[in-house]
């Protein structure tokens, strides 16, 4: 619940808001600001033009004319109460483990590729944030036994589709994209559509559950 944690709101330039749950990614801290985001959607304050969830925070632009200090007291007073979180959609996601890294991760780990591609599955994530890039989803987490840094070198690029594993978490790149995450496969699943409504079919919350594709 959001009352575990106590947000600190922050001015980001001159017509934005921050509220931050934490410094670094945890599971609390994500959790606590997946809920404060779907409580903010529900009840936007006035002003507010976007609001947009990160992995341990909620940005919320506003228009000119809005007073950060009047929002921010808003903001903090909607919040205050402690909310429950909701259970999103569950969704399947096929992987073809055929990525470069896969033997190099699973050597790190100690294992041999099948069976990390067996405990990478094992059980389902939740979505942690999307963003960074249009469509682009952080599933976590992976018990610890499963947590690699990521590589010291960035790739200029990767496509849609490659699905990325680092930090005890399993991404999916929806368009193409630089990245230092290692590369353990690639799926057909699509989660950007710029034409769709929403363009995006995952949002934080959700829980996904990996499967090896045929």
């Amino acid at each position: 619940m959001t009352g575990e944690l106590k947000p600190t709101l922050l001015p980001l330039g001159d017509r934005a808001l921050l509220v931050r749950y934490a410094d670094s990614l945890s599971e609390a801290a994500n959790r606590a600001a997946i809920i404060a985001a779907r409580r903010l959607e529900e009840s936007p304050p006035a002003g507010v033009e976007e609001i947009a969830p990160g992995l341990v925070s909620v940005l919320l632009r506003y228009g000119a004319g809005t007073d950060f200090r009047r929002l921010s007291g808003e903001v903090a007073l909607l919040l205050a109460t402690p909310g429950a979180e909701r259970q999103g959609q569950a969704r399947d996601i096929a992987i073809r483990f055929d990525g470069e890294d896969v033997p190099d991760v699973a050597q790190r780990l100690g294992l041999q590729p099948a069976d990390f591609v067996t405990r990478h599955n094992a059980a389902p994530l939740r979505i942690l944030a999307t963003g960074f890039a249009p469509g682009f989803v952080y599933c976590g987490f992976h018990p610890a036994e499963l947590v690699v840094p990521r590589r010291e070198q960035v790739r200029p690029m990767v496509p849609a589709g490659t699905v990325l594993f680092a930090a005890g978490q399993t991404a999916i790149a929806a368009t193409p994209i630089r990245t230092g995450w290692h590369i353990i496969g690639t799926t057909a699943f699509q989660n950007f559509d710029p034409l769709g409504n929403p363009p995006t079919g995952l949002s934080a919350g959700d829980t996904v559950r990996f499967t090896v594709a045929p």
